[in-house]
């Protein structure tokens, strides 16, 4: 879509959550989600830009690693409003229940994807040494338990609804980049790969990884004293290091954003090609709360931009607001016009009481 003359576009992006979407924009953040009723909760905050007031959040490689810190503190967030309002009252998780969940989350990554493959070939580095011959062997090792894991999980009817919602949410900012009406039926002709997608920032991470990890090898050796020593010397650096990884990857996806050659081409592939398994096709229900999701984000002049849906009833199920703190902020228009509640406040637009849990 078309933004102000001199102005870079902003480029919306945003998340699967359980039930539902979250969609992020310039000034706010929106999730909506698919509750058993079939009513469609919807949550908005403000985004937090710090950057704007920090100038060091602002240089090429250093905000790389912000923006993975600040996208992993708002998906967690989402995903724990999502987890309770796609459930039944009663099943609801407590703040510290959900808190538990995703620190036994983090613990298990870390075994699974940075101790376990470094302890392994611990034990045979004698033969792989410690240069790029480990590095290498020990990121495809990563990558091969990190597709053996997408593709066990894919295998969970709950997880493939899952990827069908990021389907969704791609679908619909391809929909508005290409000035679609936001309607699913409409959002239905768009593909559900996307070059901004997170997944090819996890797949440049490790493609990167074997790189760098090789050259810090190089210059800071593995020193003597055994499996114990070795296994901490690179889980160490594989921690210390992730901010460097992750700088790069931003900036190679950031690349990617609004270019098409066949260099950009060929670095967006392997994402690309992942996003077969982490997407799957939508169906309308879906494609309708990630329409209400990214409406919420939308400031009222572009979506004066996108034209009229042909058929505003398709967009028919009712909505329930729930905090919104970013009302006071921008102002934002969703279509059919649905009045938000108080700034900061959650009260609902319509249809329903909004529940406790989040």
């Amino acid at each position: 879509m078309a933004s102000e003359e001199g102005h870079r576009p902003h480029y919306y992006g945003g998340q699967a959550v359980i039930e539902g979407v979250m969609m992020r924009g310039r000034e706010a953040w929106a999730v909506a989600v698919r509750r058993p009723s079939g009513q469609i909760y919807l949550e908005r905050h403000p985004v937090r830009d710090a950057a704007s007031r920090h100038r060091l959040l602002r240089v090429p490689f250093v905000r790389g690693t912000f923006a993975l810190v600040d996208a992993l503190k708002i998906g967690a967030k989402a995903l724990t409003i999502s987890a309770n309002e796609s459930v039944e009252e009663e099943e609801q998780l407590t703040g510290k229940e959900m808190g538990s969940s995703l620190l036994v989350a983090l613990v298990l990554f870390i075994g699974v994807f940075i101790i376990l493959p470094n302890f392994g070939l611990a034990f045979l580095s004698d033969r792989l040494g410690d240069g790029t011959l480990y590095h290498f062997t020990e990121g495809v090792l990563r990558i091969v338990l990190f597709l053996g894991y997408l593709g066990a999980i894919s295998l969970l009817s709950d997880i493939r609804r899952v990827f069908a919602y990021h389907g969704a949410e791609h679908q619909t900012i391809a929909a508005y980049e290409h000035g679609e009406p936001l309607q699913p039926d409409r959002v239905a002709a768009y593909p559900t790969l996307h070059v901004r997608c997170g997944t090819n920032f996890l797949i440049m991470l490790m493609l990167l990884a074997v790189v760098v990890y090789s050259v810090a090898g190089a210059i800071v050796p593995v020193p003597d004293g055994g499996v114990v020593v070795t296994t901490t010397y690179h889980v160490l650096l594989r921690i210390l290091l992730l901010p460097v990884i992750a700088g790069i990857a931003y900036e190679g996806l950031r690349l990617g954003a609004g270019r098409s050659n066949p260099l950009v081409r060929a670095v967006m592939k392997p994402g690309l090609w992942l996003q077969k398994v982490t997407t799957k096709p939508s169906e309308p229900a879906m494609r309708e709360v990630a329409i209400r999701a990214f409406q919420a984000v939308l400031p009222a002049e572009e979506h004066a931009e996108v034209p009229a849906p042909t058929d505003e009833g398709e967009l028919a199920s009712p909505l329930v607001w729930g905090p919104d703190e970013a009302a006071g902020d921008v102002v934002y228009t969703l279509s059919p016009i649905v009045d938000p509640p108080t700034p900061g406040g959650g009260e609902p637009a319509a249809h329903d009481e909004p529940r406790g849990g989040t």
